[in-house]
C-alpha cells in the first residue's frame, strides 16, 4: 500500500477518533438524560418528546433553506481559494441567513401552532408545548450556523469541544425542569438543551480568525444568491429526511399507539446511537475533503472506498454487540418496559450497518454540486421508504418497521453503487466488498445465535463471534494504517517518560 493511501486512512482514523471520541462522551452524557427521562416519564414521555421534534422538524428544516451543509461547503471552498476576503464575506452571509432562518422558522410554528399539534397527536392538548419547542428552531439555526464555520474551517477540536459542552451544560440544566415539571417539562426540557448549544458554539466560532468587513444588507440579499442555490437542494433533502420521519411516527401512532411509538422513539435513538457517532465524526471531516478534490474522478472514488472501508470496520463491533445485547442495551439506556423493543431494534441496527457503507456514496452527488439529481433520487427513495416500512408494519406491527427499513438500505446501497458509476466511474474496490461481505456473514451468525433456543448458547455464540469480528476488524484497521492501533492508543494515553542522558 503507498504512503499517500496509509496516510488518507491516517487522516480518517484521526479525525473519526478525535470527533468520535468526544461524541462518545456526548453519548454518556445523552444517556444520563434519556435515563432520567425515561425513568420519569416512561415510554410516553419519551413518545411525547419524539413528536415535539417530528411536528416542528419539518418546518424547521423548510425555513433552514438547507444553509448549514451549504454554508459547510461555500466556507471549505472559500478557505481553499486562500481569498481573506472572500471567506469574510461568506461567514457574514452564513452567521446572517442562520438568524434570519431562525427567526422565520420558529414564527411560523407558533402561528399554526394549534393546527400543527392537531396533524400531530389529534387533539390540540399539546399546543402550548408545539408553541414553546418552536424556540429550539432558532437556537438550532443559530448554533447550526457557527458550527458550520467551525467545520467548513476544518476546526475540528473546536468543534468537538463545543458539541460536548453544550450537550453537558444542557443536561445538567434541564434534569431539574423533568424532576419538577414531570410530562409538563417535556418541552422546556428540548429548549434548554438547544439553548446552552448556541452558547458554547458562539464561544468557539469567536476564536475563528476572519477578516471584519462592512457588508450592507442589500449586498447581503445579492451575495446570498449562490448560497441559498446550494441549499435549496439540502434544503430538499432536508425536508425528506424530515418528512420521512414525521410521516412514519404518525402512521405508527395512529395504527399502533402513543406507547408503540415510545417504543419506536427509542429503538430509532438506540439504532443510531453507535453508527451516528462513526458517521458524524467521518463525515465532519469527510465532506469538505471530498469538495476539495470533486474534480478528480480518481481521487473521489479511492476517497469513498475508503470511508466506507474504515466506517464499516468501525462500526460493525458496536453492531453486533448491539444485536447481540438489545434487551440489555434497552434496559441500560431507558427501563424495562422499552425491552418489548428489543426485536425492532435489532432490524434497525442491520439498516444502519448498511448505512455506513452506502453514506459515502452519496456525498459524491454533494461534492459534485448536483443537488437537483439528488433531491431526485432522494424524493423516489423516500416515497419507497415509507411505503416499505408501512407495508411490513401492517405485517409484522412494531418490528415489522425495522424489516422495512433494512430491506429499503439494502436496495439504496445497490441504487447508489449504480448512480456513483454514472457519475465518477465508482467501483467498490476489492478491500471494500471483502469488509462489506465478512461483515453481513457476521451479523447473519449474530441475528441466527440469538434465535437459539438456548439463550444462553446463544449469547455464548455471539459473543464469541462479536470478539473474533473485533479482532478482525482491529488486523484491518492495522493493515490499512501500517501501524499498531492498539500500541498507539496506549502510548497516547500512558506516554513513557523520557529518558535522561
Amino acid at each position: 500500500m503507498s504512503d499517500s493511501h496509509k496516510d488518507s486512512y491516517g487522516q480518517i482514523i484521526k479525525s473519526t477518533a478525535l470527533i468520535g471520541g468526544t461524541q462518545v462522551l456526548n453519548i454518556l452524557i445523552g444517556i444520563v438524560r434519556v435515563k432520567i427521562l425515561a425513568l420519569f416519564l416512561g415510554p410516553v414521555g419519551i413518545g411525547l418528546a419524539g413528536m415535539y421534534q417530528a411536528a416542528t422538524a419539518m418546518i424547521g428544516t423548510l425555513t433552514g433553506l438547507g444553509i448549514g451543509p451549504a454554508g459547510v461547503r461555500q466556507i471549505a471552498e472559500a478557505a481553499a481559494s486562500g481569498d481573506e476576503l472572500r471567506v469574510a464575506r461568506t461567514v457574514v452571509l452564513l452567521k446572517r441567513a442562520a438568524w434570519i432562518s431562525g427567526l422565520l422558522g420558529t414564527i411560523l410554528v407558533v402561528v399554526f401552532a394549534k393546527p400543527l399539534t392537531i396533524a400531530t397527536f389529534g387533539n390540540d392538548h399539546y399546543t402550548g408545548g408545539v408553541a414553546l419547542v418552536s424556540l429550539t428552531l432558532l437556537f438550532g439555526s443559530i448554533s447550526t450556523g457557527q458550527t458550520s464555520l467551525l467545520q467548513g474551517m476544518r476546526r475540528l477540536k473546536e468543534l468537538a469541544a463545543c458539541n460536548l459542552l453544550g450537550s453537558l451544560f444542557g443536561t445538567v440544566a434541564s434534569i431539574g425542569l423533568v424532576y419538577w415539571l414531570r410530562d409538563r417539562g417535556v418541552a422546556p426540557f428540548l429548549v434548554t438543551v438547544a439553548g446552552f448549544s448556541i452558547l458554547t458554539s458562539w464561544w468557539y466560532a469567536r476564536k475563528v480568525v476572519y477578516r471584519t468587513i462592512h457588508l450592507p444588507w442589500k449586498e447581503t440579499f445579492r451575495e446570498a444568491r449562490p448560497l441559498l442555490g446550494m441549499g435549496a437542494s439540502f434544503l430538499a433533502l432536508g425536508l425528506l429526511a424530515a418528512g420521512v420521519s414525521y410521516v412514519i411516527r404518525i402512521l405508527v401512532i395512529h395504527d399502533l399507539g402513543m406507547y408503540a411509538i415510545g417504543l419506536y422513539t427509542a429503538a430509532s435513538n438506540i439504532s443510531l446511537l453507535y453508527v451516528g457517532v462513526v458517521i458524524n465524526a467521518m463525515g465532519a471531516d469527510f465532506y469538505p475533503r471530498l469538495t476539495s478534490v470533486a474534480n478528480n474522478h480518481t481521487a473521489v472514488n479511492r476517497l469513498v472506498n475508503q470511508q466506507a472501508e474504515m466506517g464499516i470496520l468501525m462500526a460493525l463491533p458496536g453492531l453486533l454487540a448491539t444485536l447481540l445485547l438489545a434487551p440489555w442495551v434497552m434496559r441500560i439506556f431507558y427501563s424495562g418496559e422499552f425491552v418489548a423493543a428489543a426485536g425492532l431494534i435489532r432490524w434497525q441496527i442491520l439498516g444502519m450497518g448498511l448505512r455506513v457503507a452506502c453514506w459515502p456514496l452519496s456525498y459524491i452527488l454533494l461534492a459534485k454540486g448536483l443537488g437537483k439529481t439528488m433531491v431526485i433520487l432522494e424524493t423516489i427513495s423516500s416515497v419507497m421508504e415509507i411505503g416499505m416500512i408501512y407495508v411490513f408494519m401492517r405485517i409484522w406491527g412494531l418490528e415489522g418497521c425495522g424489516i422495512g427499513r433494512l430491506l429499503f438500505m439494502g436496495f439504496a446501497t445497490f441504487c447508489m453503487s449504480v448512480v456513483g458509476y454514472k457519475i465518477t466511474g465508482f467501483t467498490w474496490s476489492g478491500d471494500s466488498k471483502n469488509v462489506l461481505f465478512a461483515s453481513i456473514g457476521f451479523t447473519t451468525a449474530i441475528m441466527l445465535a440469538v434465535g437459539f433456543k438456548s439463550p444462553r448458547l446463544g449469547l455464548a455464540v455471539g459473543g464469541a463471534l462479536t470478539v473474533a469480528a473485533s479482532f478482525w476488524c482491529l488486523s484491518k484497521l492495522n493493515r490499512a494504517l501500517g501501524a499498531d492501533l492498539l500500541s498507539i492508543v496506549r502510548w497516547r494515553l500512558f506516554p513513557r517518560p523520557k529518558m535522561e542522558t
